[in-house]
């Protein structure tokens, strides 16, 4: 018997055929290009999906602060359990055993774990005119010392055109222009789940949501998950770090003899902008860990261990 048949469980929430198709998926994850990753259509039941899209929190001011303290046009709720109805019964698969064993044999991770504080994920809605630069992300949970494994992000856009921008863009590289083989677009289509490896080279963005007029009440939603391990492959673990962002490069017709337009001269004054605040952002913690190491170096602790293991230097030197 399937994963999922049988009596009724927390499995029943997702799409009939799907658990099904695991080894498929599978396959599909470890071949992917340009990193290992899988695209699951229909991936929710039809009644748990009309009430995420029937339920989505409203757009929050307040909620739409970036990694800068500025305010954009993303607003988060990472609160899925406390949103009630339709978001405490996707938390409640996120959670189950169950799920985290079977997404695990997807991706080929055993052991996974749930992020109850959704660190970075849960509801994530973008108006036009937001875009999202390549980035690795971070690769510690920040508040538990457990390896970023995986992300699975699932949409909810009823309607979504390729031309509308803000599909997501999976790369090879940010640092340098790619090839088609090296890149992945993905269209936030409703139901559609996308679940990659967080690793140091699995960026990934989106490009500038630009909506036509008369469908400027549509915004871009989604549901984003992480997941854990304790541990992880030695050749995979790096230094911890936060989310690593490589500002978009100017447009391609911005050329030599080129006149700016009104909507050009805009575009140029917000990358210059965008990559202002990162190099603000990135002297500012470059000021905090400066000070933690000197408060480090200065401490009681720290000159006692200097001293106890003094002796020990001098005889290796000998």
């Amino acid at each position: 018997m399937a994963l999922g048949e049988g009596r009724w469980t927390v499995l029943n929430l997702i799409h009939p055929g799907v658990l099904d198709r695991t080894e498929t998926l599978a396959r599909e994850f470890r071949s992917a290009k340009p990193f290992r990753h899988v695209v699951i259509d229909s991936f929710l039941a039809p009644d748990i999906l009309a009430r995420l899209i029937r339920e989505f929190p409203e757009f929050d001011p307040g909620r739409a602060k970036n990694e800068m303290g500025e305010t954009g046009l993303k607003a988060t709720r990472p609160d899925l359990a406390a949103l009630g109805g339709a978001y405490a019964d996707f938390d409640r698969l996120m959670r189950a055993p169950q799920f985290l064993e079977w997404i695990g044999k997807v991706c080929g991770i055993e052991r996974l774990l749930y992020d109850p504080e959704y660190a970075g994920g849960g509801t994530h809605e973008n108006l036009d005119g937001q875009d999202l630069d390549f980035h690795v992300d971070f690769n510690y949970h920040p508040h538990r010392p457990v390896h970023r494994r995986l992300n699975l992000i699932v949409f909810l856009n009823p309607r979504w055109e390729d031309s509308w921008g803000g599909c997501l863009e999976l790369v090879r590289d940010a640092w340098n222009e790619c090839g088609p083989e090296d890149l992945r677009k993905v269209a936030p289509l409703v139901n559609r789940c996308v679940v990659f490896e967080t690793t140091e080279r699995s960026w990934h963005g989106f490009p500038k949501i630009r909506l036509p007029e008369e469908e400027h009440n549509i915004s871009r939603r989604s549901i984003a998950v992480y997941f854990y391990t304790k541990a992880r492959p030695e050749e995979e673990t790096a230094a911890p770090h936060g989310t690593i962002y490589v500002p978009r490069p100017l447009p391609q017709h911005f050329t030599e003899g080129y006149t700016l337009t009104a909507e050009d001269r805009l575009e140029l004054e917000t990358l210059l902008a965008r990559r202002d605040s990162q190099i603000r952002f990135l002297y500012e913690r470059e000021q905090e860990y400066s000070r933690v190491l000197d408060g480090m170096l200065r401490s009681p602790t720290w000159r006692v261990g200097r001293m106890l293991t003094l002796p020990v230097k001098r005889l290796m030197r000998r």
